[in-house]
């Protein structure tokens, strides 16, 4: 029988989160909608089912495409990637996003330590893993315990720009990771680039996708419920037209 592992953090309002990605869903109930019926569709109440309240519905008041488990485009990195016009999340080929999964273990990297080629090889091999064109690679950082605080946005490792074009390299199109941002955190990456005066330090990891076609995963969890190898991952985004991004439902299903 399968096991249907989560990868996805459940989508909710928390006032811990960044002011820009906190989510907000109206919730409606029963008896709300019991006199929105009656009233909107002039339904008698002589017509009224007896033994029902009425449906519950809900609205997104408020949601980043990027505020969730989401994975990005390639729009979001820039406007041309590869000499071509980059895709929109709902122009990215469905044949992407399921496969085979590898996981490649980096919760040694201490905060604000970028991820390098290294560390994903020494993995690679210490599990006789090879990767192929088509896998997709899920980092394991083990910030997703963060998941929720003040401090998940903040602090974590993160991918280096060499790191990340050697996944391309290898012919992984879809990569994810289970913290905040790929990058390093972000107000690290700002600091940084003013300190070294580079004004190639910040987000590089993410500006690979400028000249080389690739999509990355955020905010992914449970990694750690994974083996290297062996399984495979799903990762259908929402169909947003024109978006640089959609929210997914991440699962992992081991044979």
């Amino acid at each position: 029988m399968s096991k249907i592992i989560d990868l996805s953090k459940p989508i909710q309002y928390n006032i811990k989160d960044p002011w820009f990605m906190r989510v907000k869903i109206k919730h409606k109930s029963h008896k709300k909608s019991h006199w929105l019926i009656r009233l909107a569709l002039q339904l008698p109440s002589r017509l009224f089912p007896k033994n029902w309240i009425g449906w519950a519905d809900d609205t997104i008041k408020h949601m980043g495409l990027h505020a969730t488990t989401h994975i990005d485009a390639p729009w979001h990195y820039g406007p041309v990637v590869e000499g071509k016009p980059a895709k929109t999340i709902d122009e990215v080929p469905l044949e992407w996003c399921y496969g085979d999964g590898i996981v490649i273990n980096c919760t040694h990297k201490k905060d604000f330590e970028a991820i390098s080629v290294e560390d994903l090889i020494k993995d690679l091999e210490r599990n006789n893993i090879t990767l192929n064109k088509g896998n997709i690679v899920l980092i394991r950082t083990g910030r997703d315990q963060l998941m929720g605080s003040r401090e998940y946005p903040e602090v974590g490792t993160g991918m280096s720009s060499e790191a990340t074009e050697w996944l391309i390299d290898q012919g992984i199109k879809v990569m994810g990771i289970d913290q905040w941002g790929w990058d390093l955190p972000l107000k690290y990456m700002a600091k940084k680039a003013k300190e070294e005066n580079d004004p190639e330090y910040f987000w590089s990891a993410h500006r690979v996708g400028i000249k080389k076609e690739y999509l990355h995963m955020e905010q992914l969890t449970n990694l750690a419920a994974l083996p290297p190898s062996g399984f495979k991952v799903y990762v259908f985004p929402l169909k947003i037209v024109g978006g640089s991004a959609a929210p997914a439902r991440v699962v992992a299903i081991l044979d």
